[in-house]
């Protein structure tokens, strides 16, 4: 068969080629569970999260063609896209469901925010469907992930190779987390063995996961590397020399020391600012994109009475927007009972306008960049949810707001990431109905998994502490205090939100949001992010980027998966033990 060239094509000498099979979507869950589990956890802890299909791609490719000797690779890639489509809700509800435990509401309809997640990512797909022809057969956009999976789809034996290193790579990262939990050692202060003043702050987190996260970002993730030094190392050093450190007496009033003291009354608050202008910048700045967006969908909406057979039926996706739009009216007015039917049926008109708009903004940004400014289009969407709600009380609008929110972010993450693994099914020639029902269904397991383990964080180690920073749900809590006048320190934030639209303004894609991460997560994880990265450097340099790509980024993802695992698990002992 030709995989590159004749996607419809599905028999050859040995045979049917399987493609939509019970083994490859039973393996596409797990795996799926997997992966959300790990990044979801992995976004708390740094405040960013990670594309899953490559490392879908990765597991799978173990476990269809080295544990089951399965050989169609259009089966690996369905299996793929069901896992990542299970993963989407990771990063959108990460995003958002947080800022609601980081401003002590916990007392909210928990099924009901779910089901409006599940709702959001039925929205997002069926939006974003029509629009695949012209984004990846006429415009032929790039979308760098997806080409990055095919490659994995596509080399067997490297394929396998890659799946062992990974669990490799796992059971190292489990071994010694379960040490670091289990010694109680999870930081070491090499600062006080160099003789380095208190206010530099050199501490070392004991993390494999933050290691191997650095090394997946590569150089891209120097930026976030400069945030935190700039802090300790620049502006600390700075603030000392010209006499402005808080005194004995301050410091002992407050009952920190130096380090904490201005990571959470100066360095933080502006990180979170940072945040905020760097993520609606990155909005600004993607306005050229809309205008491409706007003319696919003008384009897909002359081309859609000629959808192939490949696509599923128009009707069908009318039904499903038309179904999630009146779950969306219904969980809108219900969620809180000051909302009325008006308010709540306002809420899911905009809900789902800013669905499709933001989905295809996001697909073409991603597609031609690799770069999503997802927090940000959550930050527009949520305020316009509170600008809606205001008059029902604080906290009325504030789960109204986050609940509709959440749903918008869900269907802005499984939009983009269908759009990417539909460019990987081009590419190894899948049909594209069969990746559309796949995405449909990991669409519904995906919150329930990310719901319940937002639970347990919580209940284990508090969204928001250092050990759980969730610095894009305390971004979001922010602002929500902000509208509604809550005390806030708005001068820290404002020079924050000013310096991180400056710094995304220079064309770099989230170099505002990088640097502010920097800023706002401790100081312990920013040494240990540096090793990963000097590392990815060096691997880059002395070994070759092929070794790197073949051997380095296995690895670095084995790390993630099992050190977020323990953690996961730790925190089931935590709360149920």
């Amino acid at each position: 068969m030709d995989e590159q060239t004749t996607p419809t094509r599905l028999t050859g000498r040995t045979g049917t080629y399987p493609e939509f099979t019970w083994a490859g979507v039973l393996v596409g869950y797990g795996i799926g569970i997997l992966i959300a589990v790990s990044i979801g956890y992995l976004s708390l802890k740094l405040g960013f999260s990670i594309e899953g299909s490559e490392l879908a791609a990765i597991l799978g490719f173990g476990i269809l063609r080295g544990l089951m000797r399965r050989n169609s690779i259009i089966e690996n890639n369905i299996q793929q896209t069901l896992a990542s489509a299970v993963n989407g809700a990771s990063a959108g509800m990460m995003f958002s469901v947080p800022a609601l435990f980081i401003l002590g509401i916990t007392d909210f309809n928990y099924p009901l925010l779910v089901l409006g997640c599940i709702a959001g990512g039925i929205l997002g797909i069926a939006f974003i469907i029509p629009l695949r022809k012209q984004m990846i057969d006429y415009n032929r956009l790039a979308f760098p992930g997806g080409i990055a999976t095919a490659a994995v789809l596509k080399s067997p034996g490297a394929g396998i190779h890659k799946a062992w290193l990974l669990v490799g790579g796992a059971l190292v990262a489990a071994l010694a987390h379960f040490i670091s939990l289990k010694t109680g050692v999870e930081n070491y202060d090499l600062g006080v063995v160099l003789g380095l003043p208190e206010y530099m702050n050199g501490i070392w987190y004991l993390s494999l996961l933050t290691v191997g996260v650095a090394f997946l970002a590569g150089k891209g993730g120097f930026f976030f590397i400069v945030g935190g030094y700039v802090c300790y190392w620049f502006l600390a050093p700075i603030m000392s020399a010209s006499g402005i450190l808080p005194d004995a007496a301050t410091l002992q009033a407050s009952g920190m020391g130096i380090a904490d003291y201005l990571r959470l009354n100066l360095f933080r608050p502006t990180g979170i600012g940072m945040l905020i202008g760097g993520a609606l910048m990155g909005i600004v700045l993607a306005l050229p994109l809309v205008v491409s967006a706007i003319r696919s969908m003008r384009d897909a909406a002359k081309s859609r009475s000629e959808m192939s057979q490949d696509e599923l039926p128009i009707q069908m996706l009318y039904m499903g927007v038309a179904a999630a739009f009146v779950v969306l009216a219904i969980i809108s007015w219900t969620a809180v009972a000051e909302v009325g039917l008006g308010r709540g049926l306002t809420m899911a008109l905009l809900g789902t306008l800013w669905i499709w708009v933001a989905g295809v903004v996001l697909s073409e940004c991603i597609g031609r960049t690799n770069w999503s400014p997802l927090s940000g289009m959550t930050l527009i969407g949520v305020t316009l949810m509170i600008l809606v709600t205001s008059g029902i009380g604080d906290r009325g609008s504030i789960i109204a707001s986050v609940t509709v929110g959440a749903a918008m972010c869900v269907a802005m993450a499984q939009a983009t990431d269908l759009m990417l693994d539909l460019k990987t099914g081009y590419l190894v020639g899948a049909i594209p109905k069969q990746q559309q029902k796949a995405q449909f269904l990991g669409t519904w397991i995906g919150p329930i998994i990310i719901m319940g383990l937002i639970v347990v964080l919580h209940q284990a180690y508090t969204l928001g502490s250092d050990q759980l920073p969730a610095p894009q749900g305390q971004a979001l809590a922010s602002v929500i205090e902000g509208i509604l006048g809550g005390d806030v320190p708005r001068d820290k934030y404002i020079t924050g939100a000013g310096l991180g639209a400056l710094l995304s303004a220079s064309g770099i894609g989230g170099l505002g949001v990088l640097v502010g991460l920097g800023f706002y997560l401790p100081f312990n994880i920013v040494l240990t992010y540096t090793v990963g990265t000097l590392l990815r450097v060096v691997a880059d340099w002395k070994l070759g980027v092929l070794w790197s790509e073949d051997v380095g980024i296995p690895i670095a993802a084995g790390l993630i998966v099992g050190e977020a695992l323990i953690g996961v698990v730790y925190s089931l002992f935590i709360v149920f033990g």
